[in-house]
């Protein structure tokens, strides 16, 4: 398959513009995606636009990616229902810093190489370029009537919060990044998102208008959740690609949790592997479901592409102590960081150590916890085997908790029955 049948097959392509599988067929060509800053870490939305500058390169053209320093001090409206606030300068340059840093771990960036990728920043031409040299050599060549077309545009303008004339301008300045990169880099294709198809086809009418060029374009369909949920969001926010901000642990437990639907769309999207290998695992998915081969190979490839092949291990360790037994030894293996990570989502109860100290009778304890709603139930649950310290079930001669139980001389993990987990914090 060449570029663009293999991005059909995969469910990457939404819009193309006439004669761009052409070209991708002729030569060795460059082609571009926008990076917009507003955070100073991508999160897996950004996974299909990174993705694409994957297969572009794998294919033999030339990827650069574009940090937007400058359109990120516009805001772009596409998508938007209301302005957003605009950032300083200082917090954008930082933006740009972290996204560029963690851009180069997905491309090869090797000058040796005719197709290294290039990293760009729009700040650069733009910080010296005036309003009126701007509305001068750009703004002529676009009449109000052609940005007033576009969906993006007449959705707000219709809506009750309007459109500020900074957004309004939004797809010149994007327009001259693809008009500036076509002119310095003979960069002939932008890709990127549907909802961008407005802001990319103005930058092939730019490059036509000033310059009597060709340019090409195609974009991605964006990604949504068969329920209905936003694709990458969960009760905590946006699944960062940053371990700081989401944690190899979690990353891994959102792609495990697909549903089936989902995972058959995603596992094209958002894996490099070979069509032969798909098409035989959606098949072993469909013999037998139960067995979530799918989200359990998009788990995999997806923690080791945007993290390592050691957090994937962590991540397997960990999602085995909440739902496998004989796990206790694992569990007390466990930095304080790790541990926490295995228990985010864990309800979480706080007692004081010092009742610790002297031996804290057991059914007390779960009463006062309110893990249990009285001391009959507790009792109850304690003498048939249904509770558990620390992945160790506990029999009837273990009456007490102290302080030797702690993990990390902190942490308490309850278990009542078999599905139930409370973390305790002795403080």
């Amino acid at each position: 398959m060449n570029l663009i049948e293999e991005l059909r097959w995969r469910g990457m392509i939404q819009d193309i513009m006439p004669g761009t599988e052409e070209q991708l067929n002729k030569e060795m060509t460059s082609a571009y995606i926008g990076f917009d800053p507003t955070a100073d870490s991508l999160h897996i939305g950004s996974l299909v636009p990174i993705l694409l500058l994957v297969h572009l390169q794998n294919a033999g053209h030339k990827p650069y990616a574009l940090v937007g320093g400058a359109t990120g001090m516009v805001g772009d409206p596409s998508g938007k229902s209301e302005e957003r606030n605009l950032l300083s300068e200082d917090i954008l340059l930082h933006n740009v810093k972290c996204v560029k840093a963690q851009l180069e771990k997905f491309l090869d960036f090797d000058s040796n190489k005719k197709n290294a990728a290039e990293m760009m920043n729009n700040y650069d031409w733009f910080k010296d370029f005036s309003f009126l040299l701007f509305i001068r050599d750009v703004g002529k060549h676009i009449t109000v009537n052609y940005m007033m077309a576009k969906d993006s545009v007449k959705k707000r303008i219709e809506g009750d919060s309007g459109m500020s004339f900074t957004e309004f301008t939004y797809q010149l300045v994007q327009g001259y990044d693809f008009y500036w990169l076509y002119k310095n880099k003979n960069c002939k294709l932008q890709m990127g998102g549907s909802d961008q198809w407005g802001n990319i086809v103005t930058g092939t009418e730019l490059i036509r208008k000033k310059d009597g060029g060709e340019a090409f374009a195609f974009t991605c369909p964006l990604i949504t959740k068969t329920d209905g949920g936003k694709f990458g969001k969960t009760e905590k926010g946006n699944i960062w690609l940053d371990a700081k901000k989401t944690s190899p642990y979690q990353f891994y437990q959102f792609w495990l949790n697909a549903s089936d639907e989902d995972a058959k769309k995603w596992i094209k999207i958002f894996t490099l592997l070979p069509k032969d290998e798909i098409e035989s695992l959606l098949v072993q998915h469909e013999t037998a479901p139960h067995l979530r081969a799918l989200q359990k190979k998009l788990a995999e490839q997806l923690t080791i592409f945007v993290h390592s092949k050691e957090d994937l291990d962590f991540a397997i360790k960990a999602s085995e102590i909440l739902f496998s037994n004989d796990t206790a030894e694992l569990l007390k293996s466990l930095n304080e960081e790790q541990l926490l990570q295995v228990m985010d989502g864990v309800p979480t109860v706080e007692i004081n150590k010092q009742q610790l100290a002297e031996g804290y009778d057991l059914v007390s304890f779960l009463a006062d916890t309110q893990i249990f709603s009285s001391k009959g139930e507790a009792r109850k649950m304690w003498q048939g085997g249904g509770v558990g310290i620390n992945k160790i079930k506990l029999n009837s001669e273990k009456s007490t908790i102290n302080s030797k139980d702690l993990l990390q001389g902190k942490y308490l993990l309850v278990q009542k029955g078999k599905k139930n987990y409370f973390l305790v914090i002795a403080k």
